[in-house]
């Protein structure tokens, strides 16, 4: 075996949480085995795509030779920096907000909500290192996968160096992921900023933040630092928050906002970030007019970059764009045949969910389709996402815009949630279930649902859509009463009702004569 000698992954503070976390996806001790004569697969990056793709080949019971390559920590952003840290402080921050809002249920509230951010920041790190056994190293080890810690750069066109040590390969994958993407305003390097890759290390909070970026992860933390105790400010470039959401969606969002006192400034341009006395001077313009904001901190999320630098694409053949990330086609094939890649590195669907599916795809591809017979295709995926603010949007299938340009002749059915028993009762009327269909047709084409739960309300959506089930089967699904869901099924309902028409409605009396 070989010592991984490297700078070990900064995680802060490191209290007993964090070493634990430390421990499982990036092991200080960590030795890498001395690498086979020859891997079926190869996989670069140990987030979610490469962790499946490791995972899934491994556990066939077929004596597959499988490696996994990770420079920094096992889990990738999902675990350590993305999906579970921001949603225990979600999830805090949610039950700030009841708190406040108990008055509207008969229950009095304390004057002052107090807020522990030390203790919200702590729980999320007990949360995260409790789950982080998953993904870990030895874990994987123990499922007959050789993991490599350690920077990957591809060699040749069959050999992948990792510290100097090279492993050969018959096919490999890359799943290196993305990063935050920091904007080129003058000074803000200087000042310093969070992204989503440090804020989870926050020990104390922010009194005044401001976010740059009104897109999902932006307005996510946004409000969650807000309902914590922060005075937060959202800067945000276009007219909208959430402006490629179905704008019904985003409005509700918005306003919700403004009602808990966000201060958003939008259709702005930053021109510089300075450093004072005072606190962090981001000066931006707006309607030909400059203005200045002082703040504390400043997180950044505006977009992310995929992580193509240092993998030596070249050598292989292997054609990538600096922020479109490495391309791939249908079957997450790079332009080297030998060569599949999977997750935020090729893939416009930036989610762990499609991290997953995609890894399901190429394994199949890789070792299951000899001469591409019965290859999967990343097509023919249903993918819903979530942006988890309060309300949650949830989407799947086609926004009517996208139907339109597919030339489909549409029709668009909205059920508020103030016609909804369930939440009318639990006070949250502010959002809707709206499903699109085909014209003329049951066929769902998309849909979106705005709800405090709505990403859990979603899949009964995409089970339809993915199983060619139309609004006729999804109205003929008993709902419990009551809960939210059932405003699916008055969408269902009321397709029904459309096909009642006066010659329907004369055969349904006619039966009822000889009935």
């Amino acid at each position: 075996m070989t010592q991984f000698i490297s700078q070990e992954p900064a995680l802060q503070p490191l209290d007993e949480y964090n070493q634990s976390l430390l421990s499982y996806v990036h092991p200080p001790d960590w030795m890498n085995p001395m690498p086979a004569a020859m891997y079926d697969l190869v996989v670069i990056g140990a987030g979610t795509a490469g962790l499946v793709v490791a995972a899934g080949a491994a556990g066939l019971g077929l004596g597959l030779k499988v490696a996994l390559i990770e420079r920094s920590l096992m889990g990738g952003d999902c675990l350590n920096v993305g999906c579970v840290p921001s949603k225990c402080i979600i999830r805090s921050s949610r039950a700030a907000a009841d708190i406040r809002d108990a008055m509207s249920f008969g229950v009095h509230p304390p004057e002052q909500v107090e807020v522990d951010f030390a203790a919200v920041m702590r729980r999320m790190r007990k949360i995260r290192a409790g789950i982080s056994h998953h993904d870990s190293a030895d874990r994987f080890r123990k499922l007959g996968i050789d993991v490599f810690l350690g920077s990957a750069e591809f060699v040749n066109e069959g050999a992948i160096a990792v510290n100097g040590v090279q492993l050969r390969f018959k096919k490999a994958v890359i799943a290196t992921g993305a990063r935050a993407v920091r904007p080129k305003v003058p000074g803000l390097a200087e000042a310093g900023h969070l992204t989503n890759e440090t804020v989870f290390s926050l020990t104390e909070r922010p009194n005044r933040l401001a976010v740059i970026g009104g897109g999902p992860i932006g307005c996510e933390l946004a409000q969650a630092f807000h309902r914590l105790g922060s005075q937060v400010t959202i800067l945000h470039k276009n007219s909208h928050l959430l402006d490629r959401e179905d704008a019904d969606a985003a409005e509700i969002v918005q306003q919700q906002f403004l009602r808990e006192k966000m201060q958003l400034i939008l259709d702005c341009k930053l021109e510089q970030v300075e450093q004072t006395s005072a606190g962090k001077v981001i000066q931006y313009s707006q309607n030909g007019t400059v203005h200045k904001v002082v703040v504390d901190e400043i997180l950044v999320g505006a977009g992310r970059a995929p992580n193509v630098e240092g993998l030596n694409l070249e050598a292989v053949g292997v054609k990538y764009d600096p922020r479109r990330g490495i391309q791939v086609n249908d079957y997450l094939q790079t332009t080297n045949p030998r060569i599949y890649a999977a997750g935020d590195i090729c893939m416009d669907w930036k989610f762990t969910h499609a991290a997953d599916a995609a890894a399901r795809i190429v394994i199949k591809n890789t070792l299951f389709a000899p001469f591409g017979l019965g290859r999967g295709k990343l097509s023919s995926l249903v993918m819903p996402w979530v942006t988890y603010t309060d309300p949650e949007i949830a989407h799947v299938g086609l926004y009517e815009r996208e139907a339109q340009a597919k030339g489909f002749d549409t029709n668009t059915l909205k059920i508020p949630f103030s016609s909804v028993d369930r939440a009318l009762a639990d006070g949250e009327t502010d959002g809707f279930v709206k499903i699109m269909h085909k014209r003329g047709s049951d066929q769902i084409l998309g849909a979106t649902i705005v709800a405090r739960h709505a990403g859990e309300m979603i899949s009964e959506v995409t089970l339809a859509i993915a199983t060619k089930q139309g609004l006729s089967a999804l109205s003929g699904v008993i709902h419990p009463y009551p809960t939210q869901a059932e405003g699916i099924k008055k969408a269902a309902d009321a397709y029904r009702r459309t096909l009642l028409t006066p010659r329907t409605q004369a055969f349904l009396k006619l039966l009822t004569k000889f009935s």
